[in-house]
């Protein structure tokens, strides 16, 4: 027994003991405890909690380990089996940690989240607090720093300068927090804004609650408030907040943009996020499976906003016709808003039957449904067959459009010099299965254009089609659409389609009649509606003059959009930005095998696009559907795809980790096996094989 106080020089003692280091987070101590390997994790903490001595709600307490980047949370494992050794130096610290949450809307809130959590299950319980069906959509990500600010401190307080804007989004005074997720035997457990029993149903006009709040908010903190308040949109109050955001200036900026994505199958603490630290919580996949305003109120409120957002901080570009469309409707929305706030202030105790407002849905529905002859002619695929000018450019050429008589059989165009030899060979045949589909539309300017990259060997055609008129563009667009997935005009999408191209050019069209415009008789703020971009063509103006032409020309516009609802207008511009050519390409700086120079890899929810990294034109396309899998080598950060009927596909990632990219891949392959039939329980597993590379 004398020897059992005698170290021995690998820092044991010659009983076999030796003394594991630990820090206490939340008392700024330093413990040493006498152990050996055959001590199990929850023998460590129940010993460290009896030497500390304190009483405390230690049940949220677990033990981290630096060095290695890992929670110890299987408190059955020994020290052995972890191998921990007397070098290590463990953390004793609570695994829920302050984070300050910048939604959609970039309003922050304060959350507590669980940091022990893989980011996809954090992402979860936020998003079930907040009332966000489908959580998979969303993930965090790091705030992109601005390259041309240095000053760190200035960024900070503009940061704060932001969160202050407007009301915060923390329930009661700021000091107070929201907490994520249940925390074991303790009384800050938040229950989320899911009942057990049921689901919260909205106006879908308005998307206010129709049953009473509590039924549903049981005692979650956001019940003590306004619990409709991540529904509501909040306007821009001053210009300055745009002028001071980062606004990405090139294809480039908006890859770096995609470099900050949390690892979804690691832990918060395994990515370094420090407590109190700011991340973005935004909707990830552009892939939004069964948007319903009936029971998406709040996430369609938050789509509507990273759209708004990505809109005027020029994430994604738009047409100046397409820009006062978007300011028209923002300012429909705000308007509507304001009036809304107003009714359910003096109408709070009102409630709707739920069955009257399902049948008066459905009835919606139905009516919106109603076309002649909806199954159309099921024996025989429709064709679409008219004049339509043709142009292929080629290097140094000039010569213009030609008119062909095309036909639009399944999935091909052909194209005749006359309607008479429709009958023969054709002078050129496209088959558009893969290919990609852009629109060039000027209403004012009657230009209807598509252009087409179409897939060969060693790249990509180019051909341009010019339509006469809208609504023969709008038929060419949908089936154009359509059989770049291999699908033909007898899809039911296909009318569908059809419409929503023709509400989108709708929307743009001038009012013919300054007369019932109404007249600039309040201030509008046209500068919180247009991005910064369309105010500089007017540099060499009068201030006054450009806010009372963009003022006018946003009326204007808003003379279409005006007799909407607010949930209609919000669903209106998450449509329109879906149509925005740009819309749902992730970008990432890569350099391809063979290749010399870095280019783009664009991502979408079907596809893989190789890029220029300058003009963004794509050079290739490969769809998701011809996929038979694909391989990471995480030495040389290389990601490998292989296809059925053409080469292989290899790039390394260049100032991202490949793993981004790779759960990119994985996450829109998992998020296209979801079907409205199942129900409503996340496969996280399944989720994890295709995204992790390692699970």
């Amino acid at each position: 027994m004398a020897l059992d106080g005698i170290r021995m020089p690998d820092g044991c003692y010659a009983d076999g003991t030796w003394e594991l280091k630990m820090h206490v987070t939340d008392l700024n101590r330093d413990v040493s405890l006498r152990v050996t390997g055959e001590v199990h994790i929850g023998g460590v903490m129940l010993k460290l909690v009896e030497k500390l001595d304190v009483k405390k709600d230690w049940s949220d307490h677990a033990l981290w380990w630096e060095k290695k980047k890992t929670w110890l949370l299987k408190t059955h494992w020994t020290l052995d089996k972890y191998g921990i050794q007397a070098d290590a130096r463990l953390l004793f610290t609570p695994q829920h940690k302050l984070l300050r949450l910048q939604l959609p809307n970039m309003k922050h809130m304060r959350v507590k989240v669980n940091f022990s959590d893989r980011v996809f299950k954090a992402v979860s319980d936020i998003c079930k607090t907040f009332n966000i069906r489908h959580p998979e959509e969303l993930s965090l990500l790091r705030k992109p720093r601005d390259p041309k600010k240095k000053k760190k401190k200035l960024e900070e307080a503009e940061e704060e300068a932001l969160e202050l804007e407007g009301p915060l989004l923390t329930p009661g005074s700021v000091s107070e927090i929201l907490y994520i997720g249940p925390v074991k035997g303790s009384i800050y457990s938040s229950p989320g804004l899911y009942s057990k029993t049921m689901t919260p149903t909205y106006d879908s006009r308005d998307g206010s609650p129709l049953s009473p709040t509590t039924a549903w908010f049981g005692d979650s903190p956001l019940s003590e408030g306004n619990p409709s308040i991540l529904a509501v949109s909040q306007p821009i109050t001053s210009p300055d907040i745009l002028v001071k955001m980062y606004k990405p200036q090139s294809l480039l900026d908006k890859a770096k943009l995609n470099q900050g994505w949390l690892d979804s199958s690691r832990s918060l603490m395994e990515h370094d996020v420090k407590e109190n630290e700011v991340l973005l919580l935004r909707f990830k996949y552009h892939s939004f499976f069964d948007l319903n305003p009936k029971y998406d109120a709040i996430r369609v409120n938050q789509l509507y906003e990273q759209a708004k957002w990505a809109i005027l901080l020029e994430e994604i570009e738009c047409t100046e016709e397409e820009m006062m469309m978007f300011a028209a409707l923002q300012y429909h929305i705000n308007k509507l808003s304001i009036m809304s706030s107003d009714n359910h202030m003096n109408n709070s105790e009102k409630e709707v039957d739920e069955v009257d407002a399902a049948l008066s849905d459905l009835e919606i529905t139905l009516e919106g449904g109603k076309t002649s002859n909806t199954l159309g002619d099921i024996t025989s695929i429709p064709e679409l067959a008219d004049y339509v000018k043709v142009f292929k450019p080629k290097k140094l050429t000039l010569k213009g459009y030609k008119q062909y008589w095309c036909t639009f059989k399944d999935i091909t165009i052909s194209c005749y010099k006359s309607r008479e030899e429709a009958h023969g060979t054709p002078a050129h045949q496209m088959n558009l299965r893969g290919c990609e589909v852009t629109p060039d539309v000027n209403i004012s300017g009657q230009k209807f254009n598509i252009k087409l990259l179409i897939p060969v060997a060693d790249g990509m055609n180019e051909i341009w089609l010019r339509c006469d008129a809208e609504k023969q563009y709008a038929q060419w667009m949908a089936a154009c659409r359509l059989a770049t997935k291999g699908k033909t005009m007898a899809d039911s999408s296909y009318n569908l389609e059809v419409q929503n191209i023709l509400s989108f050019l709708k929307m743009q069209h001038m009012n013919p009649d300054p007369q019932i415009i109404e007249p600039i008789t309040i201030d509008i703020n046209p500068e919180c509606l247009v991005s910064p971009r369309y105010l500089k063509k007017y540099k060499n103006k009068q201030p006054g003059f450009v806010r009372d032409l963009i003022s006018a020309r946003i009326l204007e516009a808003h003379q279409n959009v005006a007799q909407m609802s607010l949930i209609e207008a919000k669903m209106r511009f998450i449509q329109a930005w879906q149509s925005l050519p740009e819309f749902g390409i992730t970008h990432f700086l890569a350099k391809f095998q063979g290749g010399k120079k870095d280019e783009l890899i664009g991502i979408t929810y079907n596809r893989l696009i190789r890029m220029d990294s300058s003009t963004g034109d794509a050079i290739k396309t490969w769809r998701f559907s011809n996929m038979k899998q694909w391989n990471v080598n995480w030495e040389i950060k290389m990601v490998t795809v292989e296809f059925a009927d053409e080469p292989s596909l290899a790039f390394i990632c260049a100032e991202v980790d490949c793993k981004v990219v790779h759960e990119f891949i994985g996450g829109y392959i998992f998020l296209s096996t979801r079907a409205k039939d199942q129900n409503e329980s996340l496969d996280e597993e399944m989720f994890y094989k295709l995204t992790s590379g390692w699970v």
